[in-house]
Formats: C-alpha cells, sequence, structure tokens
C-alpha cells in the first residue's frame, strides 16, 4: 500500500500505517452465513452493502480495520479519545474495536504546540461553540503569544532544575501537539465521522475528521461512498 499522508492544522498530521480487508471483506462476512465467498465487487454487493448500512447490520462492517498515525492538539485528543471509551457505553450497537496508544511526556519533552490562524467569538447559540472571528485578533495574538513564551520558558527551567518530565509537563497548556496510534473498524471510524464531521463539533477536530473521510474514501472507496449516501448526503 503506498503510503498515505495528510497535514492538518499547523503541525498535525494523519497518516495511515495499515488496513485491513477491502470492500469484499463486508460481502464476504455478511454472506458467510450461506456458505459463499466473492473474488469481485459487483452491482450485487453493492446493493448488498446499501442493505446492511441501511438497516444498520453493521457487524460486516467491522471485519475491516485500519491504523492511524494522528498527531493533534491535545485538546483534540481529548475530544477523540471520548470515541475510544465512549462506544462501548453509549452506542446501541456497542463494540471494543478500538485500539489507541500515545506518546508519553513522561519520556518524550513537549516541543510543538498549535497556534490558531484565527481567533473564533463565542457561539450566541451554542455554549459549547464558537463562530466567526472576534473584533480583536492582534491582541488575542498578542496575549496568547506572552502566554506561550512564559510557559515553554518555565517548563523548561523546571527541567533544567532536574524535575522530571512526568511532572514539569503539567505548567504546559492543551495546544501542546500529541501523538496516537489509533487502530479502530470501519465502523468505529464512521462512527467518529458522524460525530466529528457535524458543523457543531470544534473546527480543529472537524478537519481532522475531513482528513479521515478522505483516507477511507481511498482505502474503502465502495464502503464509504455507500455509507455516505445512506447516512451522510441528505441531499
Amino acid at each position: 500500500m503506498e503510503p498515505i499522508k495528510k497535514n492538518v492544522l499547523d503541525k498535525g498530521f494523519i497518516e495511515v500505517v495499515d488496513s485491513l480487508g477491502s470492500d469484499l471483506t463486508v460481502v464476504n462476512s455478511a454472506r458467510v452465513s450461506f456458505g459463499k465467498r466473492k473474488t469481485t465487487f459487483d452491482s450485487a454487493d453493492r446493493g448488498l452493502v446499501k442493505y446492511l448500512a441501511a438497516h444498520k447490520h453493521y457487524s460486516p462492517f467491522r471485519h475491516m480495520y485500519i491504523q492511524f498515525h494522528v498527531k493533534a492538539p491535545e485538546f483534540v485528543m481529548r475530544q477523540w479519545y471520548k470515541h475510544v471509551v465512549g462506544i462501548e457505553t453509549s452506542s446501541s450497537y456497542p463494540t471494543k474495536d478500538h485500539a489507541w496508544n500515545e506518546i508519553s511526556g513522561r519520556y518524550v519533552p513537549v516541543e510543538d504546540f498549535y497556534q490558531p490562524e484565527r481567533w473564533r467569538r463565542q457561539s450566541e447559540d451554542n455554549k459549547q461553540g464558537s463562530e466567526g472571528s472576534i473584533d480583536e485578533p492582534e491582541k488575542a495574538k498578542e496575549v496568547f503569544e506572552n502566554f506561550m513564551n512564559a510557559s515553554q520558558d518555565y517548563y523548561q527551567q523546571l527541567l533544567d532544575l532536574g524535575v522530571g518530565k512526568e511532572q514539569a509537563r503539567m505548567i504546559l497548556p492543551l495546544n501542546q501537539y500529541t501523538e496516537v496510534y489509533w487502530t479502530a473498524s470501519f465502523q468505529a471510524v464512521m462512527n467518529f465521522l458522524d460525530l466529528r464531521d457535524e458543523k457543531t463539533a470544534q473546527w480543529e477536530i472537524q478537519e481532522y475528521a475531513r482528513a479521515i473521510k478522505e483516507v477511507m474514501f481511498e482505502i474503502f472507496p465502495e464502503s464509504t461512498k455507500i455509507w455516505n449516501e445512506v447516512h451522510w448526503d441528505k441531499s
């Protein structure tokens, strides 16, 4: 498989490490009930996959897996991780089809931080959202940069004093970049996209969701296209 990597935000990215299965995996997983197996994907298979997606027969979609290497700000990862622990209790079809391993600030010093290009104002009708732009972006940028310079300087001072990285990191802000390996089934990724490639989600995680969706169209084109038709494309 050719490497697939997409840059996100100022210093982040998603990269496909590995994948398991293909569009035929859904078909053969569903048809095993009849002792049948296909080697090519045709129009009848497309109809079957659409039926499965439309009627929430999701188990065949959990035989396809994809592994991502993700670099994202900590506040994005906190939202992302909810999909690893939350699907077991919040979904009508609970699964344990995720794996998650993260770089550790106990071992590796924190060096990269996210700096937004635009400062959004608090949404008037969504307590947890933001929209548009504020009136004094340069002032916000100045406040942000002053804080970032100070926090990184104090972090380094603590390290220079011999304070352990696991303790010194507690003064760092949530815009610090972290990295994870995230392995998930096709259905788990679709659940993530359902909730994060959505206008009420925070803009930064929407950007990651859009990049993930592009990758899914490349790796599992038919299944993703059909899922899009059934669940996302309301036109």
